[in-house]
């Protein structure tokens, strides 16, 4: 199942849905255009705490999961740490399979 969360992320980038990057995603979300937060695992405290305050305020759900260079490598980077889904569909896509991953 993670394997499908990490090929329908490279989709999602290569529709061009996808966020990267700390302030890119602090702006869409500040912004309300996006559906979907995820971060790293080993992203920093102070960073995890201010998205979570973000996405309770603006009713956006957060996933955690992965390490930075998992998250990067699908992506075509050496690490990434924050992403922001732009597409609905795709966001609750993204949620579908988590919930899968979680229940295996």
């Amino acid at each position: 199942m993670r394997d499908s969360f990490l090929q329908f992320l490279s989709i999602v980038k290569k529709s061009g849905n996808l966020l990267q990057g700390y302030n890119k995603c602090e702006e869409a979300l500040n912004k309300s255009q996006i559906y979907l937060i995820i971060i790293s695992k080993d992203v920093s405290e102070n960073t995890e705490n201010k998205f979570k305050v973000k996405c309770k305020k603006f009713n956006i759900p957060l996933i955690k999961c992965y390490d930075e260079f998992t998250l990067g490598s699908v992506l075509g980077r050496e690490s990434m740490k924050v992403l922001a889904i732009k597409d609905k569909n795709m966001a609750d896509k993204l949620l579908n399979l988590r919930e899968n991953d979680e229940k295996h």
